[in-house]
């Protein structure tokens, strides 16, 4: 049974996810028909790539391989996207 499985609640690749798509949303880049109408924010977005890299730096050696694939994925992608938008 792997680490996630062993934990009752909110997987941590979901909220890895959840905190992903809020930045997506908050760029105006997001295609989740719920966060459409989510006004652009960068700021947020700025934020909760933040938390990600402390994320990141808290948990360094205490996640799965997967995980932290998927965790440096997405800091990687939203601060290339984040760079993008508020160059326009």
């Amino acid at each position: 049974m792997s680490d996630e499985q062993q934990h009752e609640g909110m997987p941590f690749s979901a909220f890895v996810l959840t905190l992903g798509t809020s930045a997506l949303a908050a760029l105006g880049q997001c295609d989740d028909p719920v966060f459409m109408d989510c006004p652009r924010d960068p700021e947020v977005a700025r934020n909760n790539i933040d938390v990600l890299l402390m994320l990141r730096d808290k948990t360094k050696g205490n996640l799965s391989l997967e995980e932290d694939k998927l965790l440096s994925s997405i800091i990687y992608d939203l601060q290339m996207r984040y760079v993008q938008a508020t160059k326009e």
